[in-house]
């Protein structure tokens, strides 16, 4: 009866759990990051491609997201469970043929902007060096990490040739991630600033007490406000 019982009571909270899961690894509640549709030329989203076409935008924003990717399989391996690296991993061998394609897009792109082929070849290296350095997640490594981790499981069940697709519906979240938000549920308590009372011997009686007609009013402990980084 006593263990019907206990099975009974870890049923109920599961349903109870399962009606709201928890929404990440980090945090309680985490920021909600969503953004709108992007093609790939709006500022902050991409490397700019100017002149480019529909299709060389998307190619560059599929590469930003393969890029994106794999810098978080490099940061996030601190989390086993966002599977970072196997995700990461999938996603080259089910959408090998639209990364092709995107890259060789993105080369024909700039073979078609640039008067040399040497010129072309150091245009697209420096592409990806940039795109690269503009997933720095140093102060945000838990939103950028929870993020990219969702965004490379979603594309485990995206279909391949949509890879793009997917790029352009969740690049602007990716961004998004990398400004620093902290727990959204619970506030946090903050000292704005560490110190101690004066300690002068004529501030205080013989009983401890704070002598205010020899050292003014007594400001101490600092004021204690609740905050969050969502309150900024």
């Amino acid at each position: 009866m006593v263990g019907f019982r206990i099975v009974g009571l870890g049923l109920a909270a599961a349903v109870m759990m399962g009606a709201a899961p928890a929404s990440a690894q980090f945090f309680m509640k985490s920021k909600d990051l969503s953004g709108s549709v992007v093609r790939g030329d709006e500022a902050g989203i991409a490397q700019p491609l100017p002149g480019a076409t529909e299709k060389e935008l998307k190619a560059g924003l599929t590469w930003t997201l393969r890029a994106a990717l794999n810098v978080a399989a490099l940061q996030c391996q601190f989390e086993p469970t966002l599977l970072a690296v196997d995700n990461y991993n999938a996603v080259l061998t089910d959408h090998r043929a639209e990364l092709k394609e995107s890259y060789d897009a993105l080369t024909a792109y700039f073979k078609r902007t640039n008067p040399t082929v040497k010129a072309s070849q150091t245009a697209l290296d420096q592409f990806g060096t940039r795109t690269y350095s503009s997933f720095n997640a140093v102060a945000s490594q838990f939103n950028f990490c929870q993020t990219a981790g969702n965004i490379g499981r979603a594309a485990l069940y995206t279909p391949r040739g949509s890879f793009g697709t997917l790029a352009q519906e969740r690049m602007r979240e990716l961004r998004n991630s990398l400004s620093p938000w902290g727990e959204q549920q619970f506030a946090r308590w903050f000292h704005p600033e560490s110190r101690v009372p004066r300690l002068d011997k004529i501030c205080w009686s013989n009983k401890g007490e704070w002598q205010s007609k020899k050292c003014g009013a007594l400001d101490f402990p600092p004021p204690i406000s609740v905050v969050s980084l969502a309150q900024r």
